[in-house]
């Protein structure tokens, strides 16, 4: 009897693990649940790293699809994607680098948008007493003092650099700073050096201005002075062809997001001008 008794347990422990073992493939095949795989990966103007980082969290939570920002100049993240870097979407600081990728048929333009704009400021340390009017021909290279110097992005290939050099030519005072300048990697840094006091003056987008309580806007460059300063977002090319499919298509979507209310709320509330 006993022995027939531990039979039976043995039989049905096999069973049991029949039961286990074909459970587990019927497991592997279920698709994944939305957002588990690879998050999306977003190179995005440095400007942008506030904004980005409070529509990464709603786009996750509306979408379930993770989202990842690598930040910094638009001409850094433009080369280091004509250099193979692996990113899903590219949200620029200008035209010209979205350009640049589209020429070398890096992005998929039937996805490109406009999608905020921006203004540029001259800034001082918030305790400095510096104060300036800009027109053509004001004197900045008065405002700096004997030996200071004006912070802000590299003029030959930041895109905050190359409208700031712009609205100084149009204005006539490019010439007077153009040996006192601190060029910077990316807007963000120029704004540092001004924080930290580095730079008695500096020109930043005002969005930079407005999150950094350590410095005051002197003053607005006048819109005409300078192209006007749009970011496009596009999807990065990885091969796809005809309609959008996988992580193209889910980029896609997170280009079109940026464009929402929900987003542009967002957008409204860190100083960002419609495009």
């Amino acid at each position: 009897m006993r022995r027939h008794l531990f039979a039976l347990a043995f039989a049905l422990m096999l069973a049991a693990g029949d039961l286990i073992a074909l459970a587990r493939p019927a497991a592997a095949a279920s698709p994944p649940a939305p957002g588990t795989g690879r998050p999306l990966l977003v190179f995005a103007a440095a400007s942008l790293t506030n904004a980005l980082q409070a529509i990464g969290p709603l786009y996750t939570s509306r979408s379930g699809e993770a989202v990842t920002f690598s930040f910094a100049a638009s001409s850094t993240l433009a080369r280091q994607i004509s250099a193979g870097a692996q990113a899903n979407v590219f949200f620029s600081a200008d035209v010209d680098w979205m350009d640049f990728l589209e020429a070398r048929h890096l992005i998929d333009p039937a996805t490109r948008r406009d999608v905020v704009g921006n203004r540029l400021a001259l800034i001082a340390p918030v305790g400095s007493r510096v104060e300036v009017l800009i027109h053509r021909g004001f004197d900045l290279a008065r405002a700096l003092g004997r030996s200071g110097r004006l912070a802000l992005g590299e003029p030959e290939s930041v895109p905050a650099g190359r409208y700031a050099r712009d609205a100084l030519r149009s204005l006539g005072v490019w010439d007077s700073v153009a040996d006192r300048l601190i060029p910077a990697e990316n807007v963000r840094s120029a704004l540092e050096y001004v924080a930290r006091g580095e730079a008695p003056l500096g020109i930043v987008y005002e969005t930079d201005a407005l999150i950094e309580p350590r410095v005051r806007i002197v003053g607005l460059f006048p819109p005409s002075s300078h192209p006007p300063i749009r970011y496009p977002a596009a999807v990065v090319v990885s091969g796809h062809s005809g309609p959008l499919r996988g992580r193209a298509a889910e980029a896609d979507t997170f280009v079109r997001f940026l464009s929402s209310p929900q987003a542009e709320r967002i957008f409204h509330k860190f100083g960002f001008q419609p495009p």
